[in-house]
C-alpha cells in the first residue's frame, strides 16, 4: 500500500501546493470572466464526480432511492473508459450465472477473492463487495434497459486457486439499441477499436473471430455477428455491445430517472464546511451536495507527474488506453482534504504493442500457439498466457540495466500470421507499413536477422526458440507451465495438440511486436471503507466524501480475480455509496 507523506494536518505537502495552485487557477478564472457573474449556487442531495460505470451506476441507485442526484464529467462524452472497454462485469453470485446454470455460491466466491487478494485489501471491504455486487447488478437491470449474458468458459483468472471457476463468472451486456437515447447518443464515448461495418459483436466472440480461418467454430460465430448485424439493420437499430452498451443503458437509465449529466465540467475542488465535504467546485460554480459526494472519476493514467511520482519507471501516459480525461483530478481534491491513498504504484496492467495510432492491448495474441515473449536478453521470461497484469509485474520486476524486459518481445512465424487474427489484420494479410516503420514491428527472414534487429543476442535468441520448439512437440512448457491453467487455454487454439498454447516457430519470415507495460488505467487512488467512505491516513471517515471505480484503491489489491475486475467493483462500489448516502440520515 502506498500512502501520502502526511503533515499534522492530514495533508501531504504536495497535495497542499496542488491545492495553492487550484486556488490560484480559480482566481485566474474569476479574473477572466471580468463581471460576468458565476451560475447560480445550486443544490442536490447527491453530486456525482464522473459519468462513467461508477459514477453512473452510483447516479441511478440515488435517484431511485429517493434522492436528487446530479453527474458533473469533465469529458464531452459520458462512458469514460468503461465506454471503451469489452465491459466484461465479474461480479460472484449474481443472477444471471446462476440462471445460467453456474455452481456459484458466497462462500467459493469468498475463498476465491481472499485467495486472490491477499492481506492488502481489509476482508470487510472484500465481503462488501461480495455482498452488494449481485444486489447491483439486479437493481440495474430493473431500472435501466440493461441485460447481461453469461461469458461461458471465460475462466477466472486462477482457476486453481480454492473457489476458483474454470469455467468462469463474468458477464457482458447484452446487444442494445441506440436509438433508446436519441440526440445523447452523440455524446457517448467511443469504442477503444471499432467493431468491422455490419456486425454485431460480444466480447465472448472476440476468441472465436480470432481463430476463424482455421476452426469451424470461428466460422459460425463470425456469422452469427453478421446475422446479429444485418437483422438489427433491417430492424433500422443501432446495435451496440460491450463497453458501449453498458454506457448507453446506464445512461439510458437516468435519462429515464431524471437525473442530469453536465458534461464538460469539470472538478476543481470539494468543498468542506466544518470538517464535511458539502458540494464540488467547478468552472461554472458550486454544486452543493446536501447528503454527499461520490467521486467516480477514475484514475490519473494521463497525468504524466502522477505516474512519474508514484509509478515505476520507464512509464508515461502514451501506453495506456484509458480515457484521456483521466488525469486524477478527484485523487488529487480527495487528498487535498485529507483522504489517504492506497494501491497509487499499481494499474490494470497489460502487454501492449505501442503502435503509431494507439497501443495495442494484447490480449489472445501472445496466448495463441506459435508466439513466445522475450527480454532484452533474448529469452523467455514468463508464461505468455498469464494474466495479463501478472505479466506486466513481472516486467517490471525483473527489469534491470543488465536485463532489460521494458520493451519485452513478441517474438511470431508466418505459420502464426497465416492462422490467426492479429489485432484487426486478418491471416495472410501483409500487417500495416507503418508498425514497421515506427519500431513497433520487425520482420526478418531468419530468427538470428530478427535478433539483430531487435538488438538481442543471436545465439539466445536461437536457443530460446529451439527449446520452446521442443516444449511444442511434447506439449509440456517446462520452464514456465504455459497451458496447464484453464485460463491460459481461453484464447489459445483447441485443434492444436497435444497442448493449444503451443506450437514450434518454424515458418520464415518470422516477426517481433515491441511489447511495453500498457494499461486499462490505474488502480489505485482514495483509501475506502465497506461502505465506500473516503478514510484519512488514521482511519477515520472524511464525512460526506465516498469513492469508487478508479479514483479509489481497488478492492482486488495488486491482483486480478477475473475478467471485469475493474468495472465490476466499480459499478458495485457506486451503488454501495449512494445506498449508504440514503440509508444515514
Amino acid at each position: 500500500m502506498v500512502e501520502s507523506s502526511l503533515t499534522p494536518q492530514g495533508q501531504s505537502r504536495r497535495a497542499l501546493l496542488r491545492g495553492a495552485a487550484v486556488a490560484g487557477g480559480a482566481m485566474v478564472a474569476g479574473a477572466a470572466l471580468g463581471s460576468a457573474p458565476a451560475r447560480a449556487e445550486v443544490e442536490y442531495d447527491v453530486v456525482v464526480v464522473g459519468a462513467g460505470a461508477a459514477g453512473m451506476t452510483a447516479a441511478l441507485t440515488a435517484a431511485k432511492r429517493g434522492l436528487r442526484a446530479v453527474v458533473v464529467e469533465k469529458a464531452p462524452t459520458f462512458g469514460g473508459s468503461a465506454a471503451r472497454s469489452g465491459a466484461g462485469i465479474w461480479i460472484p453470485c449474481n443472477e444471471v450465472i446462476l440462471a445460467a446454470g453456474v455452481q456459484d455460491t458466497p462462500a467459493k466466491a469468498a475463498a476465491y477473492l481472499a485467495h486472490v487478494v491477499g492481506d492488502t485489501v481489509p476482508i470487510e471491504r472484500q465481503r462488501a463487495f461480495l455482498s452488494a455486487g449481485p444486489a447491483m447488478i439486479s437493481f440495474v437491470m430493473r431500472n435501466s434497459p440493461l441485460r447481461f449474458r453469461f461469458m461461458e468458459g471465460y475462466s477466472d483468472y486462477y482457476p486453481e486457486f480454492p473457489g476458483g471457476m474454470p469455467n468462469g463468472r463474468s458477464i457482458e451486456p447484452a446487444q442494445l439499441d441506440g436509438r433508446i437515447l436519441g440526440a445523447e447518443l452523440a455524446r457517448l464515448n467511443g469504442p477503444y477499436i471499432q467493431t468491422p461495418a455490419g456486425l454485431v459483436v460480444y466480447s465472448a466472440d472476440y476468441k472465436w473471430l480470432t481463430l476463424a480461418a482455421v476452426n469451424p467454430k470461428g466460422l459460425e460465430v463470425s456469422a452469427a455477428c453478421l446475422l446479429r448485424g444485418t437483422e438489427a439493420a433491417l430492424r433500422g437499430e443501432k446495435p451496440l455491445t460491450m463497453g458501449q452498451s453498458l454506457a448507453a443503458g446506464l445512461r439510458a437509465g437516468l435519462l429515464s430517472a431524471g437525473v442530469p449529466v453536465l458534461l464538460n465540467t469539470p472538478l476543481l475542488d470539494l468543498k468542506v464546511e466544518s470538517g464535511r465535504v458539502t458540494g464540488v467546485v467547478t468552472p461554472d460554480g458550486l454544486i452543493r451536495a446536501k447528503r454527499g459526494v461520490i467521486v467516480g472519476s477514475g484514475g490519473f493514467e494521463h497525468s504524466a507527474a502522477m505516474r512519474t511520482e508514484f509509478q515505476r519507471q520507464p512509464i508515461g501516459t502514451s501506453w495506456t488506453v484509458g480515457a484521456k480525461e483521466n488525469t486524477g483530478d478527484g485523487i488529487e481534491a480527495g487528498e487535498r482534504v485529507g483522504a489517504a491513498l492506497d494501491l497509487m504504484d499499481d494499474a490494470w496492467w497489460g502487454p501492449a504493442i505501442p503502435l503509431p495510432d494507439e497501443p495495442y492491448f494484447c490480449l489472445a495474441e501472445r496466448t495463441l500457439p506459435g508466439c513466445l515473449l522475450v527480454n532484452g536478453n533474448g529469452v523467455r521470461f514468463v508464461n505468455e498466457g498469464a494474466p495479463y497484469s501478472d505479466v506486466v509485474h513481472v516486467m517490471y520486476d525483473r527489469n534491470t540495466p543488465s536485463a532489460s524486459h521494458i520493451p519485452a518481445w513478441l517474438v511470431v512465424d508466418q505459420n502464426y500470421r497465416n492462422k490467426y487474427l492479429f489485432r484487426d489484420v486478418a491471416p495472410l494479410l501483409p500487417l500495416p507499413d507503418e508498425w514497421f516503420t515506427s519500431g513497433a514491428a520487425y520482420k526478418a527472414w531468419t530468427i538470428e536477422q530478427l535478433a539483430q534487429k531487435i538488438g538481442v543476442p543471436q545465439a539466445a535468441l536461437r536457443g530460446t526458440v529451439d527449446r520452446f520448439n521442443g516444449f511444442a512437440a511434447t506439449g509440456k512448457d517446462l520452464d514456465f507451465q504455459r497451458g496447464d491453467s484453464a485460463y491460459d487455454r481461453y484464447y489459445a487454439d483447441p485443434l492444436v495438440k497435444p497442448n493449444p498454447c503451443l506450437a514450434p516457430l518454424w515458418l520464415p519470415p518470422f516477426y517481433a511486436f515491441k511489447i511495453v507495460p500498457g494499461d486499462l488505467g490505474t488502480k489505485g487512488g482514495m483509501r475506502t471503507d465497506a461502505k465506500a467512505r473516503v478514510l484519512r491516513a488514521d482511519g477515520s471517515v472524511i464525512p460526506g466524501l465516498y469513492a469508487a471505480g478508479n479514483a479509489s484503491g481497488a478492492v482486488m489489491g495488486h491482483s486480478y480475480a477475473g475478467s471485469g475486475s475493474t468495472i465490476g467493483p466499480a459499478m458495485t462500489f457506486g451503488y454501495v455509496a449512494a445506498n449508504d448516502i440514503a440509508d444515514t440520515p
